[in-house]
């Protein structure tokens, strides 16, 4: 008899983005003429960077020559791309890193979602509340996360509250946890850790050696001093800790897919008889062996955005979002809305009137203005009461949301 992995079956049905769509998709056959703006899913508006452009055109160009052509590369990433990372996004810090600590990938969804195949199904999880849907959903395939509650909690994993009455600082876990998944700036609250309330988890998993798991997709989003840009700019970090970034909302690879995710030479887990393993070393063979390398192509796109006009270029896409953000802050504000978020990334999470439950007022604010955000129940149970805007779309759209809600 053919067996199924029944942890799949466990989780809901229906993926949180998908759910959305669908309610979009039935408001629009009701009232084909309602004009929609989507302020709910991260994808970008932008265009890519010239530079980056002009990269894969020239690149693109190589592949029709037998002098220049490429065929498989190396699936940790060219040598060309991790030495501008390192370079640039760590040596620039005063962070050190070597280029064999780089893993170059098609995006941190993948990554943080497959890290997981390098540890025990038995490793005790701890996920911050809300979260990025991936970390549970990939944690519940694995058999992890335990079963599922029927508040959606899963049992074996440790939730960690994120939320007014904290200031969206999660406190440390009162039972020990092996594995814990950090989101910063975060997604989908726009908070942030200052070094120091960053630098409690780092001694934690110091001293219980644990590892946590740091997604940093949104740092380039970061405006103030005392937000870390990297968990490895904190001491003893890269003892526990394994760092995820994407150059998707960055310069818009969304489409063009690509990230990387550092895994420091000594960070070590260990067997059930206490050997200490690099886990360098794993995640080395797993990318290997599961996955092919980013194109060629998309890489030197990458690579183009760490040049001069690169830089520049980015920094223009970052800061149109940055200001829809406050345009979106200020005209939630001027509303009445409770909100946090929106300085340091490119989301505004905003309470929902009183009474009120996310998905009732994602419906709301669907049916009656005709803006798509996205309930923040779908996070997690600490996301409830609240809805996530993104500052993703255009400046013209953004600017027309808030006035529906004058």
């Amino acid at each position: 008899m053919k067996l199924i992995n029944e942890n799949f079956i466990k989780i809901p049905a229906t993926y949180l983005f998908s759910e959305i769509a669908k309610r979009v998709n039935l408001l629009q056959q009701q009232e084909p003429d309602a004009q929609i703006i989507r302020m709910g899913i991260g994808d970008v508006s932008l265009p890519l960077p010239d530079v980056s452009v002009d990269a894969m055109i020239k690149a693109a160009e190589e592949q029709r020559h037998s002098t220049t052509f490429r065929g498989y590369g190396p699936e940790q990433g060219y040598d060309f791309l991790r030495k501008a990372i390192c370079e640039n996004d760590y040596h620039s810090r005063g962070i050190s890193m070597e280029m064999d600590e780089v893993f170059v990938s098609d995006g941190s969804k993948s990554d943080t979602g497959n890290i997981g195949d390098i540890f025990s199904s038995d490793n005790k999880v701890a996920i911050t509340d809300p979260s990025y849907p991936v970390y549970v959903d990939t944690n519940a395939m694995a058999g992890r996360a335990g079963e599922p509650g029927e508040t959606g909690a899963w049992s074996n994993i440790v939730y960690l509250p994120c939320n007014e009455a904290n200031g969206f600082v999660p406190e440390l876990p009162r039972e020990e946890v092996d594995l814990i998944y950090l989101c910063y700036p975060n997604n989908p609250t726009g908070t942030t850790l200052t070094h120091a309330q960053l630098k409690k988890w780092v001694d934690y998993a110091r001293e219980k050696k644990s590892i946590i798991l740091f997604d940093a997709a949104y740092e380039a989003f970061i405006t103030e001093e005392n937000v870390p840009h990297s968990i490895y700019e904190l001491e003893g970090a890269r003892e526990v800790a394994i760092e995820f970034r994407s150059f998707s909302k960055t310069a818009g690879f969304t489409g063009t897919r690509c990230a990387y995710t550092v895994v420091p030479r000594g960070l070590m887990a260990y067997t059930r008889n206490g050997d200490a393993i690099a886990l360098n070393r794993l995640w080395n063979r797993r990318h290997t062996t599961k996955f092919n390398g980013t194109s060629y192509v998309v890489q030197r796109a990458a690579e183009a955005t760490y040049t001069p006009e690169g830089k520049a270029q980015v920094k223009a896409l970052i800061g149109y979002y940055m200001e829809n953000a406050r345009i979106i802050r200020e005209g939630l504000l001027k509303a009445g809305y409770t909100i946090y978020g929106g300085i340091n990334a490119p989301y505004v999470w905003a309470k929902a009137p009183a009474g009120m439950s996310s998905w009732g007022y994602f419906d709301y604010l669907l049916k009656d203005k005709h803006l798509v955000t996205t309930p923040g129940a779908g996070f997690g149970a600490s996301g409830e009461g609240f809805v996530r805007f993104s500052a993703f779309g255009s400046r013209e759209a953004t600017i027309a949301a808030m006035k529906r809600l004058e």
